[in-house]
């Protein structure tokens, strides 16, 4: 089942090239085993550093300002339902959606393997610099200097904003999430995948539940086999009431159409009263017994149209039986989330017992010479 995730944060003065470092494997971030690294990338870079990212990152963490911000970084999740060569597509067109030609970028796309579970975990960190392209050439010192509003050749690559007041901030993320959900979902289409993905949290999509806390390859390691499988039927439990939440809204949509369908057709078969026949009404009749053909035409007509509405009955019939069982579906997973939310708790529970444990003084025996 695609997931969703997209989030944003900034980097200061000395962080640029250890994280372009982190993202690209280079440097003391290198594997020669086990490389994780899908594919990197760069682009809108100054000329001193159009192949050469790192000499970007490099300058900002030299030439910026001390409290400036040397990069924004958007991390987002993958479609594991997507191959690798359609992932750099969708990445690809989210970097020109969301940077386009404006700002020096650089991104990488790593596929680890599930610290829980062993499946694939494609993601992307795209880096980009706040400066803006503006066509001026300047040298690496000068390209992160204050920018100057009226010489513009004179100062540094002005920088955009993304919203001047927190709430404009946050409104700017919000939208920039919904773009990467609509974006992912086409893609998705594209590639005749029937998942989708929903950028809303799960309160407004009107899931009753918390979110899974993220946890990371160190924390996972220290789980026992009893919590590691309390977490594994948690996703399983979650994962079969989305298919039942689907499979409902599916047989809702199709019982609508079809008694859309019905009332349409029997809209269209009542016709005015007191409004005869076209053939009445023209003086025009016709001898069954001489005219054996279109009797047997009235007839046809007349039996297509019981058929019609037997068939279109019967699938109102069994779209209805099947809501019935996916509503007992629902019911009984309802309970099998009851029972994942308890083991949580548990699990919870033993984690800030063992937790407190960890942390009480060590109370041994001391011997005294």
């Amino acid at each position: 089942m695609a997931s969703y995730h997209l989030s944003v944060k900034t980097g200061g003065k000395g962080s640029a090239s250890p994280h372009a470092d982190y993202i690209s494997r280079d440097g003391k971030y290198a594997r020669e085993k086990d490389s994780d690294l899908e594919h990197k990338e760069s682009g809108n870079m100054p000329a001193w550093a159009a192949h050469k990212p790192s000499e970007f990152w490099k300058a900002a963490d030299t030439s910026e300002r001390a409290n400036g911000c040397t990069y924004r970084e958007i991390e987002i999740a993958l479609p594991r339902e997507l191959k690798p060569e359609q992932r750099l597509e969708l990445v690809r067109d989210f970097v020109q959606q969301e940077i386009g030609d404006r700002h020096a970028y650089q991104f990488a796309i790593h596929n680890p393997k599930a610290a829980i579970a062993g499946g694939e975990q494609p993601h992307a960190h795209i880096m980009f610099s706040e400066r803006i392209n503006d066509g001026i050439h300047r040298d690496p010192e000068q390209y992160f200097k204050r920018a100057n509003t009226k010489e513009p050749e004179r100062g540094g690559a002005k920088k955009a904003r993304f919203g001047e007041t927190p709430t404009e901030r946050k409104e700017y993320l919000v939208a920039q999430r919904e773009r990467w959900a609509d974006l992912q979902n086409k893609h998705l289409e594209r590639y005749q995948h029937a998942d989708r993905v929903d950028s809303r949290s799960l309160k407004a999509q009107g899931i009753d539940r918390e979110p899974e806390r993220h946890l990371g390859a160190g924390q996972v390691q220290r789980f026992d086999t009893e919590q590691l499988q309390s977490i594994l039927a948690r996703r399983e439990a979650e994962r079969q009431a989305q298919q039942s939440r689907d499979e409902r809204d599916c047989v809702i949509d199709v019982t609508t159409s079809l008694r859309e369908a019905i009332h349409e057709r029997d809209d269209a078969s009542v016709k005015p009263a007191q409004q005869p026949e076209p053939e009445v009404a023209a003086g025009i009749t016709f001898d069954f017994e001489k005219e054996p053909d279109k009797l047997n035409a009235l007839v046809s007509d007349a039996m297509k149209d019981v058929q019609e509405e037997i068939d279109l009955q019967s699938l109102v019939n069994d779209a209805m039986a099947e809501f019935q069982g996916i509503h007992q579906e629902m019911e009984r997973q309802r309970e099998r989330e009851r029972l994942a939310e308890k083991q949580r708790q548990q699990e919870k529970e033993r984690q800030r017992l063992a937790e407190q444990i960890r942390q009480k003084p060590d109370k041994g025996w001391s011997f005294s010479r």
